[in-house]
């Protein structure tokens, strides 16, 4: 059967249940699938994590370089957040330049990090006009069955809560040897919804993204702080609704947090 097709009928499936309140999985609507978050994956960067998010999986690298301030910004440094959609992680990812999808993955969890104020970019200030610390947060998605918003942004905070800063000594990072933490204020968590019909899923799969009209993702804070959020997809959402999606998210948030 043509894929395109297999894809429609799910799509028609999950608008089916729409309307009786109900998914394909079984889970409530506003219910996340099961989280797995291992961290410590890579003995190479200096902080890291793999997620899985349902059948979702990805994996984040934190490594720290030293650079040149922003001319703007003498005496902070930065974040610098990627994605790679690796074709091993589906059928429609393929070898090349990053994909539309790959860069709205990254400036999305990008802003929900950034505009969180979590990290103090002074604090990445080692010499005032010369030289900072660059923070590349780098992003694989291993496998895609939807909601990779989430799941990148659970990896990359996962990841940021086990950076390590590097020692530096006449300006050149001593290999094996640490500073300290990477210092985190808050624990900024992306959540994300997707519309069908005429209903509002949380953590929707990629059955279900299929079949939406319109996306939502809202990242906030255990402090009841408001970070960022990004609509996604042509359709629209009224001003209940995105209440509603800002209501469970900060409720969902609280338990994903738990994990971390």
């Amino acid at each position: 059967m043509n894929e395109n097709v297999l894809w429609d009928l799910k799509a028609d499936k999950v608008n089916g249940l729409a309307k009786q309140d109900k998914r394909v999985d079984q889970r409530a609507l506003d219910e996340y699938r099961k989280i797995e978050i291992t961290k410590n994956i890579s003995e190479n960067a200096e902080g890291s994590a793999n997620v899985k998010l349902g059948l979702s999986e990805v994996v984040a690298g934190v490594k720290m370089i030293l650079g040149e301030p922003y001319p703007d910004s003498p005496n902070k440094g930065t974040i610098s957040v990627g994605t790679e959609l690796l074709p091993l992680a589906s059928e429609d990812f393929e070898v090349g330049p990053p994909r539309p999808e790959a860069i709205e993955l990254a400036r999305v969890v990008d802003r929900g990090i950034r505009e969180s104020k979590t990290l103090d970019f002074k604090d990445l200030c080692i010499r005032e006009g010369e030289k900072v610390w660059i923070c590349f947060i780098d992003m694989y998605v291993l496998n895609n069955d939807g909601n990779l918003f989430d799941a990148l942004g659970i990896a990359a905070l996962s990841a940021l809560l086990e950076t390590k800063i590097p020692k530096v000594e006449d300006d050149k990072i001593v290999k094996g040897e640490y500073a300290g933490k990477l210092k985190l204020s808050r624990k900024p968590i992306l959540s994300t919804f997707a519309k069908v019909g005429n209903k509002l899923f949380a953590d929707p799969t990629l059955a279900e993204e299929k079949a939406q009209t319109a996306r939502f993702s809202v990242s906030t804070s255990e402090d009841d702080y408001l970070c960022a959020f990004q609509k996604g997809v042509s359709g629209g959402f009224s001003g209940s609704e995105i209440d509603s999606c800002i209501e469970m998210a900060f409720k969902s948030s609280k338990e994903i947090r738990k994990q971390l």
